[in-house]
């Protein structure tokens, strides 16, 4: 920038031009009440983080939270932080860190209602609650369904807390669902993932609602209904297909494969597992794919 020799002038004619020089002849557009480009950007990184997630690309997911979440503090944004660590615990979970996944949502709620937001600490701890529903589901005693009862009344609670959030709303029907099937409610199980499903399908979100024909094809399965939990499944890989989810692909082809085991289908869980296997092997998962292939 150009300077002027404001000491030769009189002080206040100096003082002036100085005044009118950086004020009255700026071309730069008016600026806002707010700055938003740190903000965009961890937002940008937590959306990118999410998408890695979402096709099974945990660890680099992870790499890329710690960049947004850098953001996030610099910015010192609540939502963001908040948002942040419950996709972090939600990887944590997928990668098989129980305790770390569990200590994330607890941080991230207890940020929430410190912060004033009641809807992102309901969501935190709907993540939380499904989580030890999933790993709940191995039992089947009475202690098991006592939790799960008490598990379901909170779940109940915090759905009433996030009614004016539709995906946040899907997100507790999900883990209603998960309750429910805990207790082997089947009708009200699937009854509750469907109620998320029509809101995944309205909003157009392919991999949600890929998600939610997965959860009611495990309901069916657990019930017997292996028939119907097929075609759940076929569903399921419809909108993934759509989305070009490949984790999901290979997720929902593998569990055909146990589907048709479980209904004595042997040729048939072969040739879903074997396609699972190239799925996994063509998104990077050898391992997984090795594991299935040790089937065939």
């Amino acid at each position: 920038m150009r300077k002027y020799p404001l000491c030769r002038l009189p002080f206040f004619t100096a003082v002036f031009l100085a005044a009118v020089f950086f004020s009255g002849c700026s071309t730069a557009p008016r600026r806002s009440n707010e700055a938003f480009s740190i903000r965009n950007m961890a937002a940008s990184q937590l959306e990118l983080a999410n998408l890695n997630a979402s096709q099974g690309r945990f660890t680099d997911a992870l790499f890329i939270l710690e960049d947004a979440w850098v953001l996030a503090v610099s910015a010192d944004d609540p939502i963001l932080r908040v948002n942040i660590v419950i996709s972090r615990g939600n990887i944590l979970f997928s990668l098989e860190l129980f305790e770390e996944a569990l200590a994330a949502w607890e941080s991230a709620a207890a940020e929430g209602d410190l912060s004033g937001l009641p809807l992102l600490a309901a969501r935190a701890r709907m993540y939380s609650l499904r989580s030890r529903l999933v790993l709940l589901s191995a039992e089947a005693t009475a202690q098991a369904d006592a939790s799960a009862e008490e598990m379901r009344a909170q779940i109940l609670r915090e759905i009433a807390l996030v009614r004016s959030d539709q995906l946040a709303l899907a997100s507790g029907y999900i883990t209603l669902a998960f309750a429910e099937k805990q207790l082997r409610r089947w009708a009200d199980a699937e009854s509750a993932a469907v109620r998320a499903l029509r809101i995944y399908e309205r909003g157009r979100f392919l991999e949600d609602a890929a998600f939610a024909w997965f959860v009611i094809a495990s309901i069916r399965s657990l019930s017997g209904n292996y028939d119907a939990a097929l075609g759940a499944l076929r569903t399921s890989i419809t909108f993934d297909r759509r989305a070009e989810n490949g984790f999901g692909l290979a997720s929902s082809w593998h569990a055909m494969g146990e589907v048709y085991e479980r209904s004595g289908r042997a040729e048939d869980a072969l040739a879903a597992r074997r396609r699972a296997a190239e799925i996994y092997r063509a998104i990077g998962f050898s391992q997984r794919a090795e594991e299935l292939e040790r089937l065939l």
